[in-house]
Formats: structure tokens, sequence, C-alpha cells
């Protein structure tokens, strides 16, 4: 079977100043695009039989200039809701809330549009992209061609994809780093989900 690719979008203003960015639609800084175009070396010797991506225009970004088309929309892709702690960054919260932690806490309430979501949520969206990355890994191989699937979206989310995807509860997301433009692979040993490569992040040249 081919294995779960995880791409983080490129660099924007708000990561790099490390501010939660869930719903905003922010765009690639230039330094975020040369990121995404780095990518497709890394990924240009996989077969990829179906590319998912959030509908957020950073990680459609990163897709296309990764060279990932199609990509196919997801919702379920989503960044974790922050609620009230959209565009705050963790030392901000730390100062009202010095014990928060996102991974156990979840968020401040939000406006009624964006209430945010506790980690078990942000879990359960992560359960239902799960099946639709199973049946696509299990349809190519079923066709005979084999390949694997590349999901672009955003830190938070991934990396609850990611302990779903292991066996673990939401809140172990804690344990996986992802930076911006990063490349992570999920594979399997003895019909067992694997880490295979984790936070691979490409050159990038001037």
């Amino acid at each position: 079977m081919g294995e779960l690719i995880l791409v983080r979008h490129g660099e924007t203003s708000w990561s790099r100043t490390m501010k939660h960015t869930s719903w905003t639609d922010l765009p690639l800084t230039g330094f975020g695009e040369d990121q995404a175009r780095a990518v497709a070396p890394l990924l240009a010797r996989r077969r990829i039989a179906l590319t998912l991506t959030s509908g957020l225009s950073r990680a459609l970004r990163t897709a296309e200039l990764a060279g990932l088309s199609p990509a196919f929309l997801d919702p379920d892709l989503h960044e974790w809701d922050y609620g009230a702690y959209e565009g705050i960054t963790t030392a901000e919260i730390h100062r009202d809330r010095p014990d928060w932690d996102l991974w156990t806490d979840g968020v401040a309430p939000g406006p009624a549009e964006h209430p945010g979501e506790s980690p078990q949520q942000v879990g359960e969206r992560a359960d239902r992209a799960l099946k639709t990355i199973d049946t696509a890994l299990r349809d190519a191989d079923l066709d005979g061609r084999g390949g694997d699937v590349v999901v672009v979206g955003h830190a938070h989310f991934l990396r609850v994809l990611t302990a779903r995807r292991l066996g673990l509860p939401a809140s172990a997301g804690a344990l996986f780093r992802l930076d911006t433009a990063s490349v992570s692979r999920i594979g399997t040993e003895h019909d067992r989900p694997v880490i295979a490569a984790w936070n691979e992040t490409p050159a990038v040249t001037a």
C-alpha cells in the first residue's frame, strides 16, 4: 500500500510571527512561495494517486507551486478553529493563562461563526479525513498501480491527523513538530502505521 504524505503550507506573515491562524485566509509570503516550489523535487519520484487540500489559499497555492495537480478540496482538512485565539501568539495567551496548553485545554470561545474547537472535535474531523484517505489508498492498490495520497494542509490539524493515524489520541499531536513547507510520510510496517519520514524541509535557494 502507498504512503500518506503530509505537506504543510509555506510561510505566511502570521506563521512567521507565530500567530494562530485558522480561518484567516492569508497568502503565502514570497519566501513561502519559494518554499512551496522547493517541495516539488521531494515528491518528484512518488506516484501520487490523490492530492487532498484544505480550501484556504495558503494550502491551495502550496499545492499548485509544488506541482500537485489536480488537488481536491476536503473541508475536513481545515486548520483547528482557534476561536478567540485567532491571530494571537502563545506568548500573548500565557499573559492571562500561564498554564494554557492548546493540546489539553482547547481554545477560548470565539464569535458565533468561529466558536473554536476542542482537541476531540479536531480529532473527529481527522478521523473522517482518514476514511477518505484509506479508501483512496485501497483503490490505488486495487487498480494495480498503487500510489500515495498527499494531504496539503495546516500544522496543528496535520499533527492531529498523524496522531489519529497512529492510533493515538488527538492530544498526542503535541509530539509531532511540523515546520512550514515540510514533507512527512506515514507508511506501514507489518500492517501497522509507522512514521517513515518526518518534517523534512526543502532547501530554498535565493
